[in-house]
């Protein structure tokens, strides 16, 4: 069972996400109009972009999760998508982002946060 194509299916009917290919590589992104929230790598994982602060806020229950892998100082967290309770928790952890991407929370740190797959900028072409 492709677990990611299931969870990128259920999101790509959220209207504030827009499907494209993802900056690292990545066949599959989504985003809004301004930046890149989820990518997916292969059938199994996830990555989502939640922002430094938003991570900061999450962090004890992020680390609860066996499903869920940090990337010390980037603002994505990867998330292993094995069964139908993992893609509810990307859906969950993809609200959040939406809410982290929106707003400035205090203390938020918005230097460039790259792609945890590659080292380099994304750079987009708005259509």
């Amino acid at each position: 069972m492709n677990t990611a194509r299931h969870a990128s299916e259920r999101l790509m009917s959220w209207p504030s996400l827009i499907a494209g290919r993802a900056p690292c590589g990545a066949e599959l992104g989504l985003r809004t109009t301004t930046q890149e929230i989820v990518h997916f790598h292969g059938e199994h994982e996830a990555d989502v972009h939640l922002t430094r602060a938003m991570i900061a806020r999450l962090r004890p229950a992020l680390l609860g999760s066996s499903a869920v892998r940090l990337r010390p100082g980037s603002g994505w967290v990867t998330v292993r998508l094995d069964a139908g309770s993992d893609i509810d928790l990307l859906a969950t952890l993809v609200s959040a982002a939406l809410q982290a991407t929106g707003a400035p929370y205090p203390g938020d740190d918005r230097r460039p946060d790259h792609c945890t797959r590659t080292g380099h900028p994304w750079v987009y072409a708005v259509t």
